[in-house]
């Protein structure tokens, strides 16, 4: 009798500690309006671009691309990016990719809403790639349009897609140009303007 009082004591006390929890669900949006994209603000993150994998040639490929920017009026912020990948292939050396584009990024009125903005972007600089001790690097540009969704007031997820573009890298990859439509996924930080 006392094992059965001691395990209807046990569980009574459980289910009162269980009910007394507080269940709340994470935050997945917030309204700012347009305070991070004010003038004087700044954004700095990162991506993952050109994330996939090629049957034909059988290689896995990723691009991680860290940037930081700055709000020249609201709206319009100009910066730079920083791209490191890789192309890693059966039988053979990975491809290290690496590159620097400056951008100018215009965020779309609109279409516009409390937790979100679309946004416009162009980019131009040069990539390179190096397999083997052999490097190489040419001209590139894109041209992206992407979505900003605010998980916290200061905090965006963004996804992307667009044309990009870069001029051959001769002794790495026989010459060939590399152009196409890509995707991305990222992250931005914006920093609100000092006063």
């Amino acid at each position: 009798m006392k094992k059965v009082l001691l395990l209807f004591t046990i569980l009574l006390g459980s289910m009162a500690t269980l009910n007394a929890q507080i269940v709340s669900t994470p935050q997945t949006s917030s309204n700012v309006g347009s305070s991070p994209i004010q003038k004087g603000s700044w954004l700095t993150g990162a991506g993952i671009t050109n994330l996939g994998y090629d049957f034909e040639n059988e290689a896995f490929s990723f691009n991680l691309t860290p940037r930081v920017g700055y709000f020249l009026s609201k709206g319009i912020a100009v910066g730079a990016t920083i791209d490191f990948g890789a192309v890693f292939q059966d039988d053979s050396k990975p491809i290290w990719n690496y590159g620097v584009m400056p951008f100018v990024r215009y965020y779309i009125p609109e279409g516009a809403n409390e937790t979100g903005r679309f946004f416009a972007e162009g980019d131009i600089g040069f990539k390179g790639a190096a397999v083997n001790g052999s490097s190489d690097s040419g001209f590139a540009f894109g041209v992206n349009v992407g979505y900003a969704h605010f998980i916290t007031h200061s905090v965006a997820l963004e996804a992307t897609v667009g044309y990009n573009y870069a001029e051959a890298v001769q002794n790495v990859n026989n010459g060939n140009k590399q152009s196409g439509l890509g995707f991305g996924l990222g992250f931005q930080i914006y920093i609100p303007q000092s006063k």
